[in-house]
């Protein structure tokens, strides 16, 4: 067999050697003829995954990287058999521990503590359920918004309108989908801006598309929200203007850390295995130490935190070099968790 994977997924060189002819190319280098004998992809969101890639291919499985799978056609891959899998959950720590970085930095400038601040979660899945455990922990006032599973669960869950007109945090950690009942792309948008209560502040670590940032600029320039942002809209091209105001700015990196990494890479190689009989069912790198969950007080979380997440010197560096989003976020030093 043959196994087509993108060359910027960490701890994988070698894996498959044993058992499968592997071809490396950089996720931008993939198309129809480089991928058309492979019978797997493993790849990361620079690679579409389309009709364009994949007609007349023998591709059996795509295996992304990745918690997202936008990337990637799935209606086009269901009516060709083409198995998808993605690493969802992977870095859910990772990017929690961004949004607690980014929650004591907010803390310390703006001078508040947790029992005062009322947070609204909006997209209760993987990453949103550990910042829930750890907001509620820390004296936060916590609300929940998330529509899919309120419909299949009910209990307390709130609208977004709810969130936006009540909240003095609201951070978003939902999948990005482009129609339907369930959409994302600005959610944020028009009328949440117009709802959102004076010095509210927005976390989005999930994508760039969910908030508008033109908006999002707009209420920020009139004094009526701060904001901390990981993803942005048209990156790497990214809006220099929102750049220079939020208060943390990083370049699609929050959900990466070694183990996150370690464990999206060890998901893919697992899923490879599964499909096709392969003996790495077990696979997790070696290269990385597995971390094993704990609490950790606020008062301990703000002390330490900068050890394994500094975002004023992260988001300095992208301020000074806006043009190196792709470099700062390729060459990004994997943090080491520590909740």
């Amino acid at each position: 067999m043959k196994i087509t994977i993108d060359n910027a997924i960490p701890f994988i060189a070698g894996v498959f050697e044993p058992y499968a002819e592997v071809q490396y190319l950089a996720g931008e280098r993939f198309d129809a003829e480089s991928v058309r004998d492979s019978d797997a992809l493993i790849v990361r969101t620079r690679t579409k995954c389309n009709a364009a890639l994949l007609d007349g291919s023998k591709v059996r499985l795509i295996a992304t990287a990745t918690i997202g799978y936008d990337h990637i056609d799935l209606d086009y891959c269901r009516a060709h058999n083409i198995e998808v899998a993605t690493a969802a959950g992977c870095n859910s720590r990772g990017v929690f521990q961004w949004v607690a970085a980014a929650l004591r930095l907010l803390a310390e400038r703006q001078g508040w503590t947790p029992s005062e601040r009322r947070l609204g979660i909006v997209g209760v899945g993987n990453i949103g359920r550990l910042v829930e455990e750890y907001a509620r922990r820390w004296g936060f006032e916590v609300v929940r918004c998330d529509p899919p599973r309120a419909r299949v669960e009910g209990g307390d869950f709130q609208t977004i309108d709810e969130v936006a007109s009540t909240c003095d945090i609201i951070t978003f950690h939902v999948p990005l989908i482009r129609e339907g009942e369930d959409c994302t792309v600005h959610l944020a948008g028009e009328r949440f801006f117009s709802q959102i209560r004076p010095n509210t502040i927005i976390l989005n670590a999930s994508r760039g598309e969910v908030v508008d940032n033109t908006l999002l600029r707009q209420a920020i320039a009139e004094g009526r929200c701060t904001a901390c942002l990981d993803v942005w809209e048209r990156e790497p091209s990214i809006d220099r203007e929102l750049l220079q105001i939020v208060e943390v700015a990083t370049p699609h990196i929050a959900g990466y850390s070694a183990q996150g990494k370690a464990n999206a890479t060890a998901m893919s190689a697992r899923a490879v295995a599964r499909v096709f009989g392969l003996p790495l069912e077990e696979f997790y790198p070696a290269e990385v130490e597995r971390i094993a969950p704990q609490t950790i007080e606020w008062a301990e979380m703000c002390a330490t935190i900068d050890r394994y997440c500094d975002l004023a010197t992260e988001s300095r560096a992208l301020r000074e070099h806006p043009d190196h989003f792709e470099q700062l976020r390729n060459k990004y030093r994997y943090r080491e968790e520590y909740f």
